[in-house]
């Protein structure tokens, strides 16, 4: 095997010579780190487990190990993998029965000369953060120029906050953790999720509008390198630019902007400390469609958000900041109609009088 290994070799006492590398029918294979040695590698191997989404860095985005499968009967054409199972970074990753697929081709010399293998198989790997996590890690709170309510994160989005004061689950604000080795430690909030996505509706223009999209780290001990966001919204089906992120609206059905940070500026996300929480902010400027765009009924906010492909927790609609000529009209109490009942007939009175 070259460009992985295999975590138990099992059981190879029939093997007297040419000892084979694993004899496990389920080996567990996991990828070289990128420091391997030249003679354990092969092309596009050893990047630590690690993969990057295809729209940020699709050099990163794969990997491949090689393995010579032996003690196969006569004349066969090869066996299937059963069952294969995704494991990194952890569950949540529910994988396709393999199937059949055309012969991959690879590339030599140059590319003057191809070269099909035997056989290829295929299967597809899915991802739940449901399946992966009991609880969500994060959750989206709004806010707009023509509305000064801020609609926060549902609560008990991540949890519920414990009444007991001195609970080490969380640690209140303005209370500094002396003790940092739980990555897992956290500001006390009504939310209780370690991440915050905010969308900030800022300026509406003629052609255009604007957004401020922040990220907002409540974490103590965990900071979040090459981290991304999924934002889902009507708007990206125009043209849009993001001022402090990268950013690439992906080739979907439904229109889908993809935003990670820039390297050596803000690709990780700091943990929290003492005085502030650690965030990154950018602006977005999106053209509008004229025949669609409107701040009414909550349309410019949007539909979900996800951070690392987790499923952050949206506000219901039915909180979401509207405009002030949308909001329902309060009608006055039988009170207040008393009262200015009063007032109208005490008033023709003294006029009567005088």
């Amino acid at each position: 095997m070259s460009g992985a290994f295999a975590v138990q070799q099992g059981n190879c006492s029939s093997f007297k010579f040419q000892v084979p590398h694993s004899c496990k029918k389920d080996p567990v294979i996991v990828d070289l780190m990128p420091d391997a040695l030249p003679q354990n590698r092969t092309d596009g191997c050893c990047n630590g487990g690690v993969l990057s989404a295809w729209a940020i860095n699709p050099s990163m985005s794969y990997s491949s190990f090689e393995v010579t499968v032996g003690n196969l009967e006569q004349n066969s054409t090869g066996y299937k993998p059963l069952n294969p199972t995704l494991m990194a970074p952890g569950p949540g990753y529910t994988c396709s029965t393999v199937m059949d697929t055309d012969p991959t081709v690879s590339s030599l010399i140059g590319g003057r000369r191809q070269e099909q293998v035997f056989r290829t198989w295929r299967s597809t790997c899915t991802y739940s953060s449901y399946l992966a996590k009991k609880t969500p890690v994060c959750c989206v709170s709004l806010s707009t120029f023509y509305n000064p309510t801020i609609t926060s994160c549902p609560s008990c989005s991540c949890g519920c906050r414990v009444a007991d004061e001195l609970t080490t689950l969380c640690v209140r604000q303005g209370l500094f953790p002396s003790n940092l080795l739980d990555a897992d430690l956290v500001q006390c909030t009504d939310h209780m999720c370690p991440l915050r996505v905010h969308w900030h509706i800022k300026k509406n223009y003629v052609n255009h509008w604007r957004v401020k999209l922040t990220i907002s780290n409540y974490n103590y001990g965990k900071n979040y390198s090459d981290w991304n966001v999924l934002v889902q919204h009507p708007g990206f089906g125009q043209p849009a630019t993001a001022y402090s992120f990268n950013s690439k609206v992906l080739p979907t059905s439904e229109e889908v902007a993809l935003f990670w940070g820039i390297f050596s500026y803000n690709s990780e996300l700091v943990q929290a400390g003492e005085n502030q929480l650690g965030s990154v902010t950018t602006e977005i400027l999106m053209q509008k469609d004229l025949k669609s765009f409107t701040l009414k009924n909550g349309w410019a906010f949007p539909r979900r958000i996800y951070f690392n492909g987790e499923n952050c927790q949206m506000p219901l609609p039915d909180i979401f900041p509207m405009l002030p000529n949308g909001s329902p009209r309060r009608k006055p109490s039988q009170s207040q109609f008393v009262l200015l009942a009063v007032v109208y007939f005490t008033y023709h009175i003294f006029l009567a009088l005088v």
